[in-house]
């Protein structure tokens, strides 16, 4: 059974991706898989200053609502990443300033690993989500498919997603994708990225990956 305490870990964690405008009134939503339940934030509720009273649980498996609250539109591509990513606990939608700018941009860039932490933290790939309609089943179907095999997707004229092993892992993505974005952005997109010897070495050396 989720607590309490939990509840109120969950919303901590959701007022800090809002002081740190990761979201703006009601842009996001979070969600965190605790055993076989998963506590999603309300519909409509504004992470920023989310209560329990706006705090829906549903069951994983079958996404049922477990205590009478409606879970964000968005539910079900968080339930769908947290049932294919077994070591990921946390889904994380945010629309972050620069990081939005990129995601309505035309022609988008296709490398964000201008400082280490990216694919450290986010992966060297961040796939690109084709614009669908918010809180649709295509949407949710593409969402899950994108993070199958990644931490952080772009959702064209949308925002951004990413998922985590806790609540901390989550929001440091958001927060690094965020800070790779604002570069890119303010150098007028004449910003440089690592090498392809540099990505490799962060990989043997940081990543534990061998050639």
């Amino acid at each position: 059974m989720i607590t309490k305490e939990q509840i109120s870990t969950f919303i901590e964690a959701a007022h800090r991706a809002g002081s740190n405008r990761l979201m703006l009134c009601s842009s996001g939503n979070q969600s965190w898989k605790i055993g076989e339940e998963v506590i999603i934030s309300g519909t409509g509720s504004w992470l920023p200053c989310i209560t329990p009273e706006k705090v829906a649980i549903c069951s994983l498996v079958d996404g049922t609502v477990l205590n009478g609250v409606k879970p964000s539109i968005e539910s079900v591509f968080h339930l769908g990443i947290l049932r294919n990513r077994p070591e990921m606990n946390v889904v994380l939608h945010f629309q972050s300033e620069y990081a939005t700018i990129i995601s309505c941009l035309e022609n988008k860039p296709t490398d964000f690993n201008v400082t280490a932490e990216i694919p450290i933290y986010c992966g060297k790939e961040i796939p690109v989500v084709p614009y669908l309609r918010p809180g649709s089943p295509e949407l949710a179907k593409a969402v899950v498919e994108a993070l199958k095999n990644h931490d952080c997707a772009i959702m064209d004229k949308h925002g951004q997603v990413v998922c985590g092993k806790n609540l901390d892992d989550a929001f440091q993505k958001a927060v690094f994708f965020e800070m790779a974005c604002r570069i890119i952005v303010l150098s007028g997109f004449k910003n440089k990225t690592l090498t392809a010897a540099e990505l490799e070495d962060l990989e043997i050396n940081i990543l534990g990956k061998k050639k």
